[in-house]
């Protein structure tokens, strides 16, 4: 066990400051100034009233598949605003109208095989995060966020890009024999801003989709070197102006109901039979959204409901941690990106929104709680404090987060701090602390510092100590042409326990690499990108120093310029098991040290298409035996209004020399039907046979008007190929749910 000495930390402490304040070139671009209306726009989806003459005209050029190439089609944008509202009109023609495509008309269904148009608005002109705003020729409205630059490792785990954000907006649309026509109106009131001197600064990113082309154009042009997510990297938003907004700050107050009915089946105490439950459930709640200033928002919830959510995705863990499941509720995705901190890992996280309000996979009354996120002057704000119901063995707990980050040195770096507390009613406490920051030291290379420490109810809780403690640090460079790596190193002790967090393991200490080389294919080239991948990782455990696991794996990608896309990765693995696990009830892998090797490959078709799919295929060693592994995922846009999908996951694990085997299956299938954009429904099954379990979903939404919900849900959860022989027998389901809500939404 070690201890940092005062003059360590110290030593430690400097030398972040002197990383800090590296002087780093800062890059700046002139704003344009945006040009007010002065006239009426009829909001009918034309935007060809004598007023768009006013308006501010921007030009979209060739960001993929063909870079800076002049767009297949013509586009004319042009962007307004008055008091209320920013405008923006769109004229996107088309040579023949027939390669217009519009595959779905859900709120928040991006599907890239659909022709799109949006725009991105840093609302903060900070560099970092976008709010996003899209359609389709259908007139189906998508908004989005997009936090940490688009980089992946959104709060709690959820990733950059954040679907599930709802605000209040309007989209109309309407088409003809020359293309299609897009009139968007934004209330400055559903956008967080600042003034400063009269103005009020936001990078903006405007996108137009071309699917039959598959071709994305953009302005301000955005080379896509920088990865998947370029083209809505706020990084690389031109800035915007306006000036003499007044700030407006609605109150929106949305109180909801709920009823139905659940039926169960739970074992009684002694274990001996299944005893069934019948429950009325009649419940209200309400939420509160209130805009304190045009850059600060409170949210308030009072018996906060998640009914309308969809189950978990299934899953088979394979591996010696715990699985991850991706944050659903809707309250928690919002503004989510603040809280993010990361630990090292794909998930690992400071704050994990699931553990509030969920228990053994059980949902648990959540009484209340506010949230308040924004910016006070130069700081990023978000602080989030939440308190549940008490739930078998767990008392009632009260959870708290509370993030601050802000712009130093350039647009592009960071620094910042967040504090996350767990306080239950028996006095059992757990508190998570942690400074990081992001520094853009020059070109597209970034270094990522991180320091936490974690205290708790029966720990020794020493400050100067590396047991509580998480150290991380990252030099990396961001490109997918010419030559990208990354170094990295984590180290974190083996009492760091962020109990509001998420973590898979901690007494372990590593490094890992990873060298790049990416090409780019010019305009005659059918390929659009080629990356060619060395990665190297080593963790040992900090307790002993013995083996925790190593991976070396050269890859390659590729990608055509009409969608089709495929990885290929060798790995070399070794895995230090310092106790036995379970993979099932009859397999399991003795704690020891593995070398073993395997083939990994995945296949993309191309999502332009209306039938896609993509294909994962793994075969090799697994610890002492071998593994077989085949996924596909595929979905049909058969038009506008039904979409069809799926998925399959076979595992076929062996161990010969113990004479164990494996087999698992997961089924998932889903059908939606969108009869318009305001009334749809859907159904999800899912089948499990690792855990012998069947789960369906039936959701049927109506949504009139951004604000005002109305579902029906059916939810059923049941064994499957159960032994009839067992004892205690099994029961016909385990859950059945039927559940009606309505949420009003009231602006004052």
């Amino acid at each position: 066990m070690k201890y940092y000495t005062l003059y360590e930390l110290k030593h430690h402490l400097v030398i972040v400051c002197i990383i800090f304040l590296i002087p780093v070139n800062s890059i700046s671009q002139e704003s344009i100034a945006i040009n007010p209306i002065s006239g009426q726009v009829i909001f009918d989806g034309k935007p060809d009233e004598a007023v768009w003459n006013e308006a501010s005209v921007f030009p979209l050029i060739v960001h993929s598949p063909n870079f800076g190439a002049e767009p297949s089609e013509r586009s004319e944008v042009m962007i307004a605003y008055n008091q209320e509202f920013l405008w923006i009109g769109a004229r996107l023609f088309s040579e023949d109208p027939g390669n217009i495509t519009s595959t779905s008309k859900k709120r928040d269904e991006q599907s890239r095989n659909s022709d799109q148009f949006g725009i991105l608005l840093d609302t903060y002109d900070d560099n970092e995060n976008a709010l996003a705003f899209f359609t389709m020729p259908s007139g189906a409205r998508i908004d989005y966020t997009v936090s940490n630059d688009g980089e992946g490792g959104g709060g709690g785990g959820m990733g950059s890009i954040n679907r599930s954000w709802n605000t209040f907006w309007d989209v109309k649309t309407t088409r003809d024999e020359h293309g299609w026509y897009v009139e968007m109106r934004i209330p400055f009131s559903s956008l967080r801003f600042q003034t400063i001197d009269g103005k009020i600064k936001m990078g903006m990113i405007l996108n137009r989709r071309i699917s039959y082309m598959n071709e994305t154009v953009t302005y301000p042009l955005i080379d896509p070197k920088y990865g998947f997510t370029a083209s809505v990297k706020p990084s690389q938003a031109h800035t915007i102006e306006f000036e003499n907004i007044e700030a407006h700050n609605p109150v929106y107050i949305a109180p909801y109901a709920l009823g139905g009915f659940s039926s169960s089946w739970e074992l009684n105490e002694e274990e001996t039979e299944y005893v069934k439950k019948d429950e009325t459930k009649l419940e209200a709640g309400l939420d509160v959204k209130y805009s304190l200033t045009s850059n600060l928002t409170l949210d308030l919830t009072v018996n906060t409901d998640f009914a309308q959510v969809e189950a978990d995705d299934q899953q088979v863990n394979l591996t010696r941690y715990s699985l991850f499941f991706p944050e659903k509720r809707l309250f928690f995705q919002e503004r989510s990106g603040i809280f993010n901190f990361s630990l090292g890992g794909r998930s690992d996280n400071l704050f994990y929104s699931r553990r509030i309000g969920i228990v053994d996979s059980e949902q648990v009354r959540i009484y209340g709680g506010a949230r308040l996120t924004g910016r006070i002057n130069k700081w990023d704000v978000g602080i989030l404090d939440m308190q549940t119901a008490s739930y078998g063995e767990t008392p009632s707990e009260n959870f708290g987060v509370a993030r601050l980050r802000r712009q130093v040195i350039n647009q592009n770096s960071y620094v910042g701090g967040i504090m996350t507390t767990r306080i239950g009613t028996n006095g059992n406490y757990n508190v998570a602390y942690g400074v990081d920051g992001i520094i853009r030291m020059f070109g597209d290379d970034y270094l990522d510092v991180r320091l936490a420490q974690s205290m708790e109810t029966g720990a020794e809780n020493k400050v100067f100590s590396s047991d509580p403690t998480f150290v991380g640090i990252t030099w990396e460079r961001r490109t997918d042409e010419g030559f990208a790596y990354d170094l990295n190193y984590t180290f974190t002790g083996e009492q760091m326990n962020p109990d509001v967090g998420f973590l898979r393991r901690n007494d372990i200490q590593g490094m890992g690499g990873r060298l790049q080389y990416g090409w780019i294919g010019d305009e005659t080239s059918k390929f659009f990108s080629n990356r060619a991948i060395f990665q190297v990782r080593r963790n040992n455990r900090v307790s002993d120093g013995s083996l925790e696991s190593m991976e070396i794996s050269p890859g390659w990608f590729i990608s055509t310029k009409m969608g089709l896309g495929a990885f290929v990765e060798l790995k070399y693995m070794k895995e230090g098991g310092d106790e036995d696990f379970d993979l099932s009830d009859d397999v399991m892998v003795p704690a020891g040290e593995y070398a073993f090797t395997a083939f990994e490959a995945r296949i993309f078709t191309p999502s332009s298409k209306p039938i896609g799919a993509m294909i994962k295929f793994e075969a090799g060693g697994f610890f002492d035996g071998n593994i077989v592994s085949v996924g596909v995922e595929p979905i049909l846009n058969l038009s506008a209004s039904l979409q069809l999908s799926g998925a399959y996951q076979f595992n076929n694990i062996n161990f010969p020399d113990r004479n164990q085997s494996m087999q698992s299956h997961i089924v998932r299938a889903s059908i939606l039907y969108m009869y318009s954009t305001k009334l749809s429904a859907s159904a999800f099954v899912q089948l499990n046979t690792s855990n012998e379990v069947f789960v369906g979903n039936f959701r049927l939404r109506y949504n009139p008007r951004e604000g005002n919900d109305f579902y029906l849900v059916i939810n059923e959860y049941r064994g499957f190929m159960v032994n009839d022989n067992a004892v205690p027998a099994p029961p016909p389901y385990y859950n059945r749910a039927i559940l009606l809500k309505y949420t009003h939404t009231f602006r004052l």
